[in-house]
Order: structure tokens, then C-alpha cells, then sequence
């Protein structure tokens, strides 16, 4: 019995002996006064009663004599005569005292008069301390049960709750994961040893101990670990880095023991982890903000179990996390995770290859294309396409459709980037003000030369809280951006507020989120791509590592004040630039901005076919700022 299971075994003492002290104390308060509902007289008072004629029954019970009183003799003693028939009887009882002619007295004075047996008394007895004491049992295995992680035994509190689940049983194969060539590389040599070891073994080679999945939310990481488990057809653990934490001191190292032991008793097999970074945090990070150490104690059980002295032949632990940067240093050295395998955002073929997967059981209309869908969903994530097809699914069901239309596509895909369309009309002012908004995002995407084409403009709200939204699609993959691209970029998040300053002469707050963005990625230029001249190619924000959940970079702590002023300076700078661009384009096309500005009033939605025809067919039309 390890110390956990002896400091349960403790409190289970404990709780008993208060438990009975708790049913002691219920008996002496509760139980005796409401269930004998009696009330002791002494000797000379029975007597009294007697002699009177008061006394309708008595019955001796072992050292009492328990009488009643008549309901007239109960009426005087304390009720209204007028009460006396509808009282309660008045029952008393007396110690017992040697009176040779009790029984002749009783006799003449007519009472009845009897015994109980001392079997009843006992029952009695037994029935008033287990009746109490059966709330309690129930509540102490209630608990008990929950404590033990459903097992009903706290003993099982540290038994791991991994599922195991036999490779061939999982279901999914490498067929039903696309996008992800290359981690199928990477993990087809663990099932090729896991099938055949002997291949390896002759040459020498080791089965690599660990293998970890990284990537951002939704890239495949959970289904390639149950494609691994299918395709070899072994074992398969399934289990969250959270099960292995608990209330209790120790369970969580505990847990990883048993774990590995059902591993050992099952090898060859595969444990999957899934949501690692929830034990397998940094040590230094998790004493440096003074938490307890109950995830270091179960980090280090995992340590010792993955490349401790005991060996673990046959049994692969896979994990998987979108936060490689907070895991410990010791968890990542070859002997525990021997491979890293990135799972990154699918590329158009990949997104491709998932599209097929999703779309394979959903009634497709002919127009819809597949390679198109691919092109203009770059960093869309597996989860992102597979809630598209399911959106443009139920938009089919929706409209009583009989197939899954390419408008019903596009829809989805706006459903998913943009929001849920409100059916909220907007007042004619607002609407004007949104339209020309709109209108200038698209017009300078449309004449800047590096920007992705204008898919859709709408000024239609939407459920995320935007009054309208411009909808650009590349038309591929783009994986670097030059210094043009990105100051073209800002020009484009501005052209909305710089509208609003051409047509109207004011400013709106409806530029908020535009702002947000320029300004973030003005920053990015001068602190992380060294696009500024005066402050040179340096990098000037702190390393936060391979994130994949986004947040901000703080600058790093050793800078000065003026520096961080310089920056101010250099990101105002850009974003005056790109401001003044987008002015100057608006001006410049005045007369396109009007007609973009109108189509948008009378017809809410105008696509990105339409605003290239009239960009085309305009004629440029220079005037100062303030026209109409």
C-alpha cells in the first residue's frame, strides 16, 4: 500500500468514527424524544394515577412501566376538555420499583396491563440506529464513488482512465486523413516496426520511444494519432493530459504508473495523449508562478516511465499539442519524444484531398468545384473545411434544396469568416455611410496591384457586430509577403476610413477594427520584419517560441524608453503613409467609388466580378476631399 492509498485509507477511519458519533448524538437528540414520545414521571405519581382511576392501559417494558392516561384524566392534565377526545394520549413511563401488589391494584382498578417481549425491544433498538445511519452509508458511497473516478472505490482514485480501444476497432485509416502527406511519412515507419520489429532490430534500429504531434487547432493532430493506432492494428490508449490531474496529492503520478503497466501488459500498443502541454508544462514556468507541485510531480512520473530504468519495449506514446513552447525541455529530448512531427495548415492540394474526404457522403450539385473551394480557402484548418461542407449542408436543407449548390459554398464559407447575417434593416443614413465604407476597402483592394482580388462586398450586419464586410480570396497559397505587399495591405484596411473622409468629411466609429489591424501589423513590420530604416534589421520583440494560438509579442524587457518611442514613431509613420495612399487612390477614382457606393446602397451585395467591370469601365476623375 503506497503512502496514497494509506492517507485514503486514514480518512475512510476518520470519517467513520464521525460518523458514529454524529448517529450517537442523533440518538441521545432526535431519535429517543420523537420515536418513544414519552415523558418520565416519578413512582409516587403512577401511584397517584392509579389510585385516581386516571390509568387506561400499562405495559412493563424490561426496567419502565410505560402507562397511558385516559382521555378525560389527558384533558385535565393539560388539554381542553372540549380537545380531550381528539388529543394526542398522554404516555408515561416510570422505573421500575419492587411493589408486591402492583398486579392485584391494577386488577381492581380495571387497567390493562401487559409485557413486550425483550425481542421487540431489541428490534426497536436496531431499527432507531440504522435508520439514521442509512443517509450516511449513501452519502459516504456517493462520494466515495466520485472520488474513485466512477469506479465506486476510492481505492481507484489513482487508476489511470485511459480507453483502450483495439487498432482495427478505431475505424479510421490514413484514407480518411488528407492533407497531411508528410506526418504520414513520418508515422508509417512507426507502424512498419510496430508490424514487423524484426526489420528493424537486425539493422540495429530502435523503436523511437515517443512520437509528438504539433500543429495549430484543428490541422488532424487527434485523427492521425487513431489513423496510426487503425493502421497497425494494435492497442490503442486514449486519454487527455487533463485526466491525470485531480484533487487529490499524487494521483496524477499515480495514474501515469498504471497507465504504463496496462501499456506493458498490452505491447506492442500505442498511448495517445492528447492536450499534452496540460501536465507537460515547463518546470521553471510552473514553480515561477507559484502553483503547487502536483503537474511537476506527474510530469516527472511520465519522464521517468518514457526513459527511466525500467524499460518500456513496444509500447509508443504519441501526444499532441498546439503549444510546443510551453513543454518541458526534459519531455522533449530524444529518448521520450524521439520525433517531432509537424502538422501544419493544409496546402491547396491538401485542402483539396479534405474536401473529397468531407463531401463523400453529401449530395454535390454539378457546378460545384472541389479545386475551387481549395483555392480560395487558403489557411483554412481540416475542422474549418469539414464545418464548411456541414454549413453548406444545412443551408441546402434549408432552402428545400436537393443538392448542395456552389451558392450554397459560398455562403458558408462567408457564414464562417464573416458571421451569420442579422435581418436588422439598417436607417438610410447608416446604410449610405457602411456602402461608401465598403466601397473604399474594395476599390483600393481592386487598384493596388499586390492585393488579393475582391471576392464579395456586402454591407448586410452581421452576428459578429459587423455593419458590412469586403471579402477578399487569393488565388493561392501565398507563404512570403515583401515589404510592398504589406504596406499596400494597410493602404487596403484604411481605404474604408479614408472613404468616410472623401464622401463625408467626418470620421465614424466604424474604422475601429480596421485600426486594430493596421496597427498590429505596422508593428509586426518594425518589430519583427525590420522594415524600418531608422531603427534597422533588428528584431526587437521577445522570442515566444513556435506558437500556434496567436497573441501579441511584448517587446523584449531590456529595451529602453526611447526605443520603444522610436517605434511608436516608425509604426505612425507607416500607417500615415499607407493613409494618405489610400486618400490619394480615392480621389483619384472618385467617380468609381460613387458607382460602387451606389450599386452597394440599392443592392446590399455586389461581387468581385461586378467591381472589376467598374473599375474597368470608369473613367478617373480627380477632386479635392470633401466632394460629392
Amino acid at each position: 500500500m503506497d503512502q496514497q492509498q494509506r492517507k485514503q485509507v486514514g480518512f475512510s477511519i476518520w470519517y467513520f468514527l464521525l460518523a458514529l458519533l454524529g448517529i450517537w448524538l442523533i440518538q441521545i437528540f432526535f431519535v429517543q424524544p420523537f420515536l418513544l414520545n414519552r415523558s418520565e414521571v416519578p413512582y409516587s405519581q403512577f401511584r397517584q394515577d392509579l389510585a385516581a382511576g386516571r390509568i387506561d392501559t400499562v405495559s412493563f417494558s424490561g426496567d419502565r412501566i410505560v402507562y397511558t392516561l385516559k382521555p378525560e384524566a389527558a384533558g385535565g392534565d393539560g388539554a381542553g376538555t372540549g380537545e380531550a377526545a381528539n388529543a394526542m394520549p398522554v404516555i408515561h413511563n416510570v422505573v421500575v420499583v419492587e411493589d408486591p401488589n402492583l398486579t392485584a391494584d391494577l386488577i381492581a382498578a380495571g387497567v390493562t396491563f401487559s409485557a413486550e417481549a425483550p425481542s421487540n425491544n431489541m428490534l426497536v433498538t436496531l431499527l432507531a440506529w440504522a435508520l439514521p445511519f442509512l443517509p450516511l452509508v449513501l452519502i459516504w458511497y456517493f462520494m466515495f464513488k466520485r472520488m474513485g473516478g466512477g469506479r465506486g472505490n476510492v481505492l481507484s482514485v489513482g487508476k489511470s482512465k485511459a480507453r483502450e480501444i483495439s487498432g482495427e476497432l478505431t475505424g479510421i485509416t490514413f484514407d480518411d486523413v488528407g492533407g497531411a502527406e508528410e506526418a504520414e511519412v513520418e508515422l508509417r515507419e512507426i507502424i512498419d516496426f510496430l508490424k514487423s520489429p524484426e526489420r528493424f532490430t537486425a539493422m540495429g534500429a530502435k523503436l523511437p520511444k515517443g512520437v509528438l504531434l504539433v500543429g495549430p487547432p484543428g490541422t488532424g493532430k487527434t485523427l492521425l494519432g487513431k489513423a496510426t493506432a487503425g493502421e497497425a492494428g494494435v492497442p490503442f490508449f486514449s486519454l487527455s493530459g487533463s485526466d491525470f490531474v485531480e484533487m487529490f496529492v499524487g494521483v496524477g503520478a499515480s495514474r501515469v504508473r498504471d497507465l504504463f503497466q496496462q501499456a506493458k501488459a498490452k505491447a506492442p500498443c500505442i498511448v495517445f495523449i492528447d492536450e499534452i502541454d496540460a501536465i507537460g508544462q515547463s518546470r521553471s514556468t510552473v514553480g515561477a508562478i507559484q502553483t503547487n507541485d502536483e503537474r511537476e510531480q506527474t510530469l516527472n512520473q511520465l519522464l521517468a516511465e518514457m526513459d527511466g530504468f525500467e524499460p518500456n519495449n513496444g509500447v509508443v506514446i504519441m501526444a499532441a499539442t498546439n503549444r510546443p513552447e510551453v513543454l518541458d525541455k526534459a519531455l522533449l529530448r530524444p529518448g521520450r519524444f524521439d520525433r517531432q512531427v509537424q502538422v501544419p495548415l493544409p496546402t491547396e492540394p491538401g485542402r483539396r484531398e479534405i474536401l473529397a474526404i468531407h463531401t463523400k457522403n453529401v449530395k454535390l450539385a454539378p457546378d460545384v468545384r472541389l479545386d475551387r473551394i481549395a483555392q480560395i480557402t487558403p489557411g483554412f484548418s481540416g475542422a474549418d473545411l469539414a464545418n464548411i461542407v456541414n454549413e453548406a449542408a444545412l443551408l441546402a436543407v434549408r432552402r428545400n434544396g436537393q443538392q448542395v449548390t456552389m451558392n450554397d459554398i459560398d455562403l458558408a464559407i462567408e457564414r464562417v469568416v464573416a458571421g451569420l447575417q442579422r435581418k436588422t434593416p439598417l436607417n438610410d443614413e447608416v446604410r449610405r455611410k457602411v456602402a461608401y465604407h465598403e466601397a473604399g476597402h474594395a476599390l483600393v483592394a481592386s487598384l493596388l496591384p499586390t492585393q488579393d482580388p475582391v471576392h464579395k462586398v456586402s454591407i448586410i450586419p452581421t452576428a459578429k457586430g459587423a455593419l458590412g464586410y469586403t471579402l477578399q480570396m487569393p488565388e493561392e497559397d501565398q507563404y512570403l509577403l515583401g515589404e510592398q505587399a504589406l504596406r499596400e495591405r494597410m493602404a487596403v484596411l484604411l481605404g474604408g476610413r479614408a472613404a468616410e473622409l472623401v464622401i463625408f468629411d467626418e470620421l465614424s466609429t466604424g474604422a475601429s477594427n480596421d485600426l486594430e489591424k493596421v496597427t498590429q501589423l505596422a508593428r509586426r513590420m518594425v518589430t519583427e520584419f525590420g522594415m524600418s530604416e531608422p531603427l534597422g534589421p533588428v528584431r526587437y520583440v521577445a522570442d515566444a517560441g513556435m506558437g500556434y494560438l496567436g497573441g501579441r509579442s511584448a517587446l523584449r524587457p531590456e529595451l529602453g524608453p526611447e526605443t520603444a518611442t522610436r517605434i511608436d514613431q516608425e509604426v505612425r509613420q507607416l500607417i500615415d503613409a499607407a493613409h494618405e495612399q489610400a486618400l490619394e487612390l480615392l480621389r483619384t477614382n472618385i467617380a468609381v467609388l460613387h458607382e460602387i457606393g451606389g450599386v452597394l446602397q440599392e443592392k446590399e451585395v455586389i461581387s468581385g466580378d461586378q467591381i472589376k467591370q467598374i473599375v474597368a469601365g470608369a473613367k478617373s476623375e480627380p477632386v479635392e476631399a470633401g466632394t460629392h
